[in-house]
Parts: C-alpha cells; sequence; structure tokens
C-alpha cells in the first residue's frame, strides 16, 4: 500500500486539524475527569507491572455492594501512541459504574520514550497484554467478574482493543484462558498500521517500521474465533469523520468477516472527538452497545 501524497495523509489524520473545537472537548474530558475521581473514589495509580507507565485506575461498579461480580469494561485512552493519559478519561466511569460495570483504565508508555528507552507501538501493545493479565488475576478482589471482561478502546485505543482479541492468551502465561477477553468496543479505531507509517506527522514520533506496521495491524491477523468463547467486536467511528477514518471502520469488519464483527457503523453526527462522549450518554446507539457487550 503506497501513498505518495503525503499531505492528504496528514490531512486525513490530524484529527485536531479537521475538528477545530477539539480544545473544547480536551478540557471538558478533563474537568468532568476530575470530577468524576472526586465523585466516586477510585483505586487510582494502581500498579500492574514495574515500570513507572504501568498503573491503572480501578472504578468499581456502583452503588456499593453493587460491585459483587460486575462485568469489567477496560478502556484504553487514545492519542496515537503518543499522548494523553489515563486521568483525562476518567469521565467515562460514572455512567458505565453507575450502570453496574466495574471500571478499569491503563495508562501506557508513550511512543517515541528516550534515547535510552525508546518506545514502541509494539511495546505498548505487550504492555496492555500485561495489563489484561492483571485485572484477569486481580480484579475480583476488586468487585469484578474475571470472566465477563470487555476490552474498549478509543482511536489509537480502538486499535489497541482489537489487538487484545487476537492475543492468543495461554501462550503469553500459561495459565491464562484462551477467552479472556469476552468481548470488544472500538471507537474510532486503526486497523492497518502501514498508512500511519507513511503519515510524515505521526512517523517523526512513531518511528514505525514495515514490519513492526505489519505485525500491529489487527486487519492482517487471523480473525478471533467465536466459537472458542472470545466473542465479538463491536467497531464503530463518527460519520463525520474523515474518510481514512471510515475506512478502516470498514476494514476490520471486511477482514475478520460479520461472525466476529457483526457491528460496523458509522454514528451519525460525531466527530472524532464527540464520539468518546456518545459513549456515555445514556440513550445513545454507542452507550447501548457498550451495555449490551457488558451484558448490562
Amino acid at each position: 500500500m503506497a501513498y505518495p501524497d503525503k499531505a492528504w495523509l496528514d490531512r486525513m489524520y490530524n484529527n485536531r486539524g479537521l475538528v477545530p473545537e477539539f480544545d473544547a472537548h480536551f478540557a471538558r474530558w478533563q474537568a468532568d475527569s476530575f470530577t468524576a475521581r472526586q465523585a466516586l473514589k477510585g483505586q487510582l495509580d494502581v500498579p500492574y507491572g514495574d515500570a513507572v507507565s504501568e498503573k491503572l485506575d480501578i472504578f468499581a461498579a456502583q452503588p456499593p455492594g453493587k460491585g459483587s461480580g460486575a462485568p469489567v469494561m477496560f478502556f484504553i485512552h487514545g492519542g496515537y501512541w503518543r499522548s494523553l493519559d489515563k486521568s483525562d478519561q476518567s469521565f467515562i466511569a460514572p455512567a458505565l459504574t453507575q450502570a453496574g460495570a466495574c471500571v478499569v483504565i491503563p495508562n501506557y508508555a508513550l511512543c517515541p520514550g528516550s534515547k535510552t528507552h525508546p518506545v514502541t507501538v509494539p511495546d505498548i501493545a505487550l504492555q496492555i497484554v500485561k495489563a489484561l493479565a492483571w485485572v484477569f488475576r486481580h480484579i475480583d478482589q476488586y468487585g469484578g467478574d474475571p470472566t465477563r471482561i470487555t476490552v474498549a478502546g478509543h482511536s489509537a485505543g480502538g486499535h489497541l482493543a482489537a489487538m487484545m482479541m487476537a492475543v492468543n492468551w495461554p501462550a503469553y502465561q500459561r495459565d491464562l484462558p484462551l477467552a479472556l477477553v469476552k468481548n470488544g468496543l472500538s471507537l474510532s479505531g486503526l486497523f492497518e498500521l502501514e498508512t500511519i507509517r507513511q503519515t510524515p506527522y505521526l512517523q517523526t514520533s512513531l518511528k514505525l517500521t514495515p514490519e513492526q506496521a505489519k505485525r500491529c495491524s489487527p486487519a492482517w491477523m487471523p480473525p478471533p474465533a467465536v466459537s472458542d468463547g472470545r466473542g465479538t467486536l463491536f467497531s464503530v467511528a463518527g460519520a463525520m469523520e474523515s474518510s481514512e477514518f471510515l475506512r478502516h471502520n470498514a476494514l476490520i469488519q471486511a477482514a475478520w468477516g460479520r461472525k466476529a464483527v457483526p457491528i460496523s457503523e458509522a454514528l451519525p453526527g460525531l466527530n472524532h472527538f464527540s464520539i468518546l462522549e456518545s459513549l456515555v450518554q445514556p440513550g445513545t446507539r454507542l452507550n447501548g452497545l457498550a451495555l449490551q457487550l457488558l451484558g448490562l
């Protein structure tokens, strides 16, 4: 796949340029996330590994006592693998915990890292694998059900969510079940990274190699088999997003098939940032899809 027009790629993938009011979305996320952390009193900065970046936040199902055996929403933030933080996403927790879910939001190292400790997209994917293994082993201590884990993510997080559905968990650690991840939800996800590798303003920090782009493209991986208990992936994007994001959204269903990806929708009236806000607005199509995957 070759795109000689690099300026076109920059336009297609520069969501801040496509949504001039992006800073208002970010400000709202940060303010609402601060309020959520104050109100919910979650368990913050729980280590899932030894690295500084390997921490996660846990918000138990509400009200107290409702959280025993709650389905788990493991949510991965976006930012093109190079920006943002789990603390920017706490605002998704109140609506989901009130519906009866235990919400887990992990951090991960950001590209490009440093000269002494470089960070690549494959490195990040392995960190998320580590975080999910930790959640499977420990989430029952926080009222979550380790047999009911749904992985969701926005943008780069949507890419990572799809990656987690393709993991052979027993090959990673023998005591883990193949169906560790029951379902997935990708919001504005990216499913092949070759175009990302060729996008100039992203490549300067991601430094993707052709081999890394191939290895970390969910669309080029074998689809998770529904028959082995790994459930399905719902893929959505905002109808107002660039043609490239809409292409990615359709691509994963075409690559994995409708059994593995029964939902692939462009949601009307939503852009790359407002789609995340729609996730936690009761009555929206996206909120309904999330609750469906969680069994709530």
